[in-house]
């Protein structure tokens, strides 16, 4: 409603001049007349404005939402629309205050009052929860009149529950102040008139352009960029951060805001189409700006409404509701949430190359100082024909020429990467308006492809290149396969980027390990990169390995199949491209051995050497899986990977060069015992006693564990009490875990009560084993991680004994102390895990493998083992592997009399009560 009629309708319109206006002050004015009649208190004046100005905009802000929902990607219309209706409050409550609060008969020159919006609202762009940012302007100081007007405003305005931003100045003082503080100047650049002596208003106007931002310029650019570069830094300095923040993260609505203020600053423009006019972009480039500007409009509109609050973080669970309201729904291959993170990020690039031409533009206009550090200290290297060095960028000498040839614009990366210096922003420029050049003639050119190949692999840092291809759309030109997952979101906890950032970062974790970067980290892939593999096959078999994601078929096949199909365009001999067909459908199997299984297993090493067949495909793999852990995000590589990826390959090749037959149990015992043997000796053990200790476990305790923990059990179990408990809590610093031995009576649950205990202190348990003596005591061992994924630290070792100890008596009661601790955070909730239970009595010859894939919460672990003690289930080992908020639990188990679960019924119901334990876990968390 604008004035209270029930035959006035509010439109949804822009706040600029010529447009319709949502609150018709005249039909409004006339309606607060009426209401107020002869009231002549303040405070009922008062009362009764707020009264009718509340009913008005709470039923304009339910048509503009109502409105919004009827195009809820766009929302320009939007932003306008409430900064009109704002407009229409501020201009009825100063029309309020001069004629019947503080009527002035006979003004004087001195006693004059303009209202102005500045910031957001100054540029009539308004969130449903943005502050209302307002400048009282008087020609000199303030006069009592005026003081009495301004503060009778701020009351009504704060009475409507507005938030309110304000400050009251003279002319002179915005002048003085503006120079003094940039933030300050730059909301001077925003103002507009609201109400009030317009004169003022323009005097203000004129002053502001002629005696402050005409002579600062540089000084205005220079820091609005400053300040650009370190919100980005706040913001976590990536486009592709998970959880971006709409407004100040890097490619948001800030980014597109400094753009428009250095361009009103320097031009005096009032909208960005005008740059238009002024060659500073094309019409294509302001398409670009307008779409971005509204989609990301619309996101923090969205994010206003759900939250009822100001809020400009998408948040995970943000992001589900957003993209819901946005129109985005779930497909049989994909979320909805992913196709609206998809779209955004493309925003956010296409916001990225918009800032990028801006700044060449004041930088050719000698406005901003180009980038000196490059130049500085870089030795000049001689331009191949058709480049040249413009302000230390990578530049194009004939437009014309250059685009004769669609191979120049290969070549322009291959220059920038050989002389090492940054392309000029006008060279991206005319390459991005010139994709259509890259055709399928111009693909299955071998040049093209042996340029592509060099960016690749002579460089050393093909990185570089080839995030600046993706951003300016080339590599998806060049490789159409790579378009569907470009900007493509994996909304879950893990991936910490986007899959074609995952992918270049993949390339830049290869390119590292070859230059040398990590000999100490990475021993073995750095053997293996300077033993002469094939480099070819490697670095794009790495490029593409989740070219196949975000469809409904397996991504490791699907993408096989593309890697091959790509690999054959590119004129790899037939051996290279069926390599190549094998790394990206097996990229994943290297890892989840490692992860997910016993690869003290001897079955486990069979099969997995099996699949792999020789030498220089493990070799392939390793380097490949080292690089797809360490380009998923910071954090996710740790020495517990590496350490079961080193063993993993260094018994996997001893297999494959001696026979598979060296994989057998009675060799590994044998082994295992010898080197105990040794150990014992080296610490003064009697032979009569390392004999009892080497006869007192059965034939599955010797190949399961490493000597060194062994001895540790040997320790532990020497002259032990009947009704004792020994602990052993050390840091395994190779293995990045702490290891906690255990050796005490052995009796039903042993296992569940242990990992219940060790999960209420926050431990993250990766790994462990169980094993009974002869004589009646179990030694069990778990390999422990604190949060960060890291050994616990000395001083948390002391709490974590005695709340085991305190567990195992009985004094607490781990089911009961998890009831509180499984409530999962609200931004994590709309993360989806359908569990899988699946039974495998192939992958082991004398166990069966139950393998649980679900949602992680701390009780899981206690739930699920709980359930098998209850069941008879004996669990030999157990292996974690968690993945964000995923995890997968691999138990090794037997049944009561020692065998494999053969009974199908049997495996049926222990899966039902499997899951029947995941779902009350879960209820019992969101209770």
């Amino acid at each position: 409603m604008a004035s209270g009629a029930s035959d006035t309708t509010v439109q949804s319109a822009p706040a600029l001049p010529g447009a319709h206006e949502i609150f018709d002050n005249e039909s409004f004015l006339a309606s607060l007349e009426a209401r107020l009649g002869d009231l002549d208190e303040p405070r009922e004046i008062r009362s009764a404005t707020v009264a009718l100005l509340s009913e008005a905009r709470a039923a304009a802000m339910a048509d503009i939402e109502t409105g919004f929902l009827s195009h809820p990607r766009a929302a320009r219309e939007t932003v306008r629309a409430i900064a009109s209706l704002t407009d229409g409050m501020v201009t009825a409550i100063h029309h309020v205050a001069i004629t019947r609060l503080h009527r002035l008969h006979n003004a004087s020159e001195g006693e004059r009052l303009a209202v102005l919006a500045v910031g957001g609202y100054g540029r009539a762009e308004m969130a449903p929860s943005s502050d209302v940012d307002l400048l009282f302007l008087t020609p000199y100081k303030i006069t009592p009149w005026a003081e009495s007007v301004v503060e009778s405003m701020l009351y009504m305005m704060w009475d409507l529950k507005l938030k309110l931003g304000h400050s009251i100045r003279s002319v002179d003082d915005c002048l003085r102040l503006g120079a003094g503080d940039m933030t300050i100047r730059t909301s001077l650049v925003e103002h507009r008139l609201v109400t009030g002596h317009a004169p003022l208003a323009q005097e203000l106007r004129e002053r502001l352009w002629s005696e402050l931002f005409e002579k600062t310029v540089p000084e205005f650019v220079e820091a609005k960029l400053e300040e650009r570069s370190a919100r980005h830094q706040r913001q976590g300095g990536q486009r592709y951060v998970l959880e971006p923040n709409v407004k100040e993260g890097k490619g948001g609505l800030r980014d597109l805001q400094t753009l428009y203020w250095i361009a009103k600053y320097i031009h005096r423009v009032d909208r960005a189409v005008e740059l238009v006019d002024l060659g500073v972009f094309t019409r294509e480039e302001h398409l670009a700006f307008w779409q971005a500007e509204d989609f990301l409009w619309a996101a923090r509109c969205h994010l206003h409404l759900i939250a009822g609050r100001p809020v400009d973080v998408l948040s995970f669970d943000m992001q589900v509701e957003v993209a819901r309201r946005m129109g985005y729904s779930d497909t049989a291959a994909r979320r909805g949430v992913e196709y609206f993170m998809q779209d955004y990020f493309r925003h956010a690039t296409r916001v990225g190359e918009l800032t990028r031409v801006f700044l060449t533009e004041l930088e050719a206009r000698h406005v901003r100082k180009a980038p000196m550090l490059g130049r500085l200290f870089r030795r000049r290297r001689k331009m191949r024909p058709g480049f040249s060095d413009r302000h230390g960028r990578l530049a194009i000498q004939d437009d014309a020429a250059f685009l004769r040839d669609p191979l120049n614009i290969l070549r322009l990366f291959e220059e920038a990467l050989r002389t090492g210096i940054l392309i000029h922003p006008d060279a991206m420029r005319l390459i991005a308006a010139n994709l259509t050049l890259i055709d399928d003639r111009m693909r299955a050119d071998p040049e093209a492809i042996r340029i592509f190949m060099d960016l690749l692999l002579k460089h050393g840092n093909p990185e570089r290149s080839l995030r600046r291809m993706n951003e300016l759309g080339v590599l998806a030109a060049f490789i159409p396969e790579f378009q569907p997952v470009v900007a493509m979101m994996q909304f879950n906890l893990y991936h910490h980027f986007t899959v074609d950032e995952h992918s270049i970062q993949c390339v830049a974790a290869l390119a590292e390990i070859e230059r040398g970067e990590h000999p100490e980290d990475l021993p073995v892939s750095h053997g293996i990169m300077g033993s002469g593999i094939n480099r070819r096959v490697l670095y794009l078999a790495t490029l593409l390995h989740d070219i196949g994601k975000g469809r409904r078929e397996d991504h490791s096949i699907l993408g096989a199949r593309i890697a091959r199909r790509i690999a054959t365009r590119f004129g790899f001999p037939q051996d290279d491209v069926d390599t190549v067909e094998w790394l990206v459908r097996n990229h994943l199997l290297m890892s989840d051995v490692a992860q997910k299984r016993d690869i003290a297993d001897p079955r486990t090493l069979r099969d997995f050497a099996k699949a792999v067949k020789t030498r220089k495909r493990l070799d392939l793999l390793l380097v490949l899986t080292v690089c797809d852990i360490r380009g998923v995000g910071p954090g996710v590589w740790n020495n517990w990977k590496a350490a079961l990826l080193r063993k993993l390959h260094q018994e996997t090749a001893a297999a494959l060069e001696n026979g598979l037959e060296e994989l057998n149990r009675d060799k590994r015992q044998n082994e295992a015992k010898r080197s105990l043997r040794h150990l014992l000796t080296a610490k003064g053990w009697e032979p009569r006693a390392i004999r009892a200790e080497l006869g007192r476990h059965y034939d599955n305790y010797w190949p399961g564990l490493p000597s060194e923990t062994q001895a540790v059990f040997a320790e532990l179990l020497r002259e032990i009490g009947e009704d004792e408990i020994r602990i052993d809590l050390r840091a395994d610093k190779d293995r990045d875990a702490t290891r906690a031995a255990f050796v005490l009576a052995d009796h039903p649950g042993i296992f569940s009560r242990l990992a219940g205990a060790l999960t209420l202190m926050g431990a993250n348990v990766v790994d462990a084993r169980t094993y009974t003596t002869r004589d009646g005591y179990a030694t069990a061992v778990f390999w422990v991680q604190d949060a960060e994924g890291h050994p616990f630290s000395e001083d948390r070792l002391p709490r974590l004994r005695q709340t085991i100890l305190r567990t195992l008596k009985g004094e607490i009661v781990a089911r009961e102390a998890f009831a509180s601790r499984d409530k999962p955070k609200k931004r994590n909730r709309e993360f989806r895990f359908p569990t899988h239970v699946t039974f495998d009595n192939e992958g082991s010859d004398i166990y069966t493998i139950i393998e649980v894939d679900t949602r992680d919460r701390p009780g899981l672990l206690y739930d699920l083992t709980r359930v098998m003690a209850a069941n008879h289930i004996q669990i030999v080992s157990a292996v974690i592997a968690t993945f964000g908020a995923q995890v997968v639990d691999s138990f090794y188990v037997k049944d009561l009399f020692g065998l494999k679960l053969h009974s199908e019924a049997k495996r049926d119901m222990l899966e039902k009560k499997l899951r029947k334990a995941i779902a009350d876990g879960a209820k019992r968390a969101e209770a």
